[in-house]
């Protein structure tokens, strides 16, 4: 297969080290993007830093350190998360970088003014800084930020303004067409009544005075600095060369999707989609909405101390680990829970028991009874009939990642497994190989095949296991459309066996 996949993470705030929801999203989008390099395309992921806001002065004012110290300390923590959770970025772009990020937001501005759709105008408003954006009273239930529980500032100065009102129906044609596809649908529904209920033109800019000085200055107008929103959207096309290297743009825009939070909806489809079509640019073809995530039932807070730092859960259980657990037990498209507990006890019944076990058993069988060399063998009616229901789960498995189904794909996986562990119970090799090597051959062949389409499988959720099997079967990994191939011929000899997934639980003595 050929083509690209341009796909990216939404860019986060700086203000905090990383929580259990980044990991959430970067494993998410990491799925997609590995899913698609595994049919052969050409992908690029762009994820990074946002900088460039005012919760980041305010936290460095806190710290008695420069906004420029707070976001260098903290990127980093960033892109080591990134790392170590298997994020394959082709892009961490941060919003600071003057070099690679600020030609493209200049190049966007000046693009949006010369349609005609940035004006200068007197406002008064209230202004959340922890959303980084306006509010109108209807929507402050009890007065209060819906997303943050707390009253708005007052602001009152002369900024610039988008003309996002000229939009509305464009936008609403847009997203009501799936031209711009929202999912699930109910955040579809959601963008199309925000919509619906009147756009507003919007804030772009902000007083260097009120915004520390810190920030990408407004092209031709020194005590301007562009909006937080205008300049972190704006990643997603410097991210891969706007401004820089158009070639490379060209190559790789309009984005295939954004993966975001709920609560920065209305940026990613309503926004940036405006801005992106006063610039002559199209918009994204689709924005994957993921729900929160909570720690053991409850919600996360500094003051209840159930902050879940995935840095300390990675290195404590491994990063197959925890991204099984995010792409199993979360749903892909609404709110989770997060609990260790049930984290070691998934890894114990599911990889270990279920997955581990079917590739341990079926190498340390080849190992033993046919010196690790895959046996040449003439299926019967039982192999060919559960190689067909293999197929039809392989078939499933795809359909759902198309429709990036993460947590549905998942099950559908473990299905696999559950059905290739079946397999190997039922076709009893231990017993038939005592009428010697040739009644035993077939289940093997399958078996070491079976393990090898597992690999394929394990590609988009747990790169290292998956990386892991290929090793132990000695061969180079194999692409998604190896699925269902038996591919391994007769005569190849394996890799020695090796444990996939470590037991937590230890046992009682």
């Amino acid at each position: 297969m050929t083509g690209k996949f341009y796909l990216t993470t939404a860019i986060p705030y700086v203000n905090a080290a990383p929580h259990i929801g980044h990991a959430l999203e970067f494993v998410q989008t990491d799925a997609i993007a590995r899913y698609h390099a595994a049919k052969g395309m050409d992908v690029a992921l762009v994820t990074g830093s946002d900088e460039n806001s005012l919760k980041n002065v305010h936290a460095a004012e806190a710290k008695g350190i420069t906004p420029a110290q707070l976001c260098e300390q903290n990127a980093e923590i960033f892109k080591t998360m990134a790392d170590k959770i298997g994020l394959s970025y082709t892009s961490f772009q941060r919003t600071s970088m003057k070099d690679s990020h600020w030609p493209g937001v200049h190049k966007l501005w000046e693009l949006c003014a010369k349609s005609g759709d940035v004006y200068k105008k007197k406002y008064r408003g209230l202004y959340c800084v922890g959303c980084e954006c306006f509010y109108e009273e209807s929507e402050l239930p009890e007065g209060v930020c819906p997303e943050h529980k707390k009253k708005p500032e007052v602001v009152e100065e002369e900024n610039y303004f988008f003309r996002l009102s000229k939009y509305q129906a464009q936008l609403e044609e847009l997203v009501l067409s799936d031209k711009i596809k929202i999912l699930p649908q109910t955040r579809k529904n959601e963008v199309l009544s925000f919509i619906r209920s009147g756009l507003q033109d919007f804030s772009i800019s902000r007083s260097v005075n009120r915004a520390k000085g810190w920030g990408v200055p407004v092209p031709g107008d020194e005590s301007q600095i562009q909006y937080v929103w205008f300049d972190a959207l704006s990643t997603y096309i410097t991210g891969i060369g706007y401004g820089t290297d158009e070639q490379k743009f060209k190559r790789y825009w309009p984005a295939d999707t954004h993966v975001i939070g709920k609560g920065i909806l209305r940026f990613h489809a309503v926004y940036w989609p405006a801005m992106l079509l006063s610039a002559g640019l199209a918009p994204p073809k689709s924005v994957f909405v993921h729900g929160y995530i909570t720690a053991e039932g409850q919600k996360m807070s500094k003051s209840l101390g159930n902050i879940v730092d995935p840095l300390m859960l990675i290195d404590k259980y491994g990063q197959d680990v925890v991204r099984y657990y995010l792409l199993r037990e979360v749903p892909t498209f609404d709110d989770g829970d997060f609990s260790e507990k049930l984290l070691i006890e998934k890894n114990d019944s599911e990889l270990v028991a279920n997955m581990g076990n079917l590739v341990n058993r079926a190498m340390v069988f080849l190992a033993n009874n046919f010196d690790s060399i895959v046996p040449s063998a003439e299926l019967g009616e039982a192999d060919k009939k559960f190689l067909i229901e293999q197929e039809a789960r392989h078939e499933k498995i795809t359909a759902l990642l198309e429709e990036m189904k993460l947590k549905e794909a998942m099950d559908a996986t473990m299905a696999f497994s559950d059905a290739a562990n079946k397999y190997f119970q039922d076709s009893a090799p231990w017993k038939s190989i005592k009428e010697g090597k040739e009644k035993a051959a077939p289940s093997l062949y399958v078996l070491a095949n079976q393990v090898k389409d597992l690999g394929i499988l394990l590609s988009f959720s747990m790169p290292s296991a998956s990386d892991g099997i290929f090793s132990q079967l000695a061969i180079n990994k194999k692409p998604w459309l190896d699925l269902g191939k038996l591919s391994i011929p007769p005569g190849h000899k394996i890799g020695a066996p090796k444990i996939l997934f470590k037991k937590l639980i230890v046992a009682k003595k």
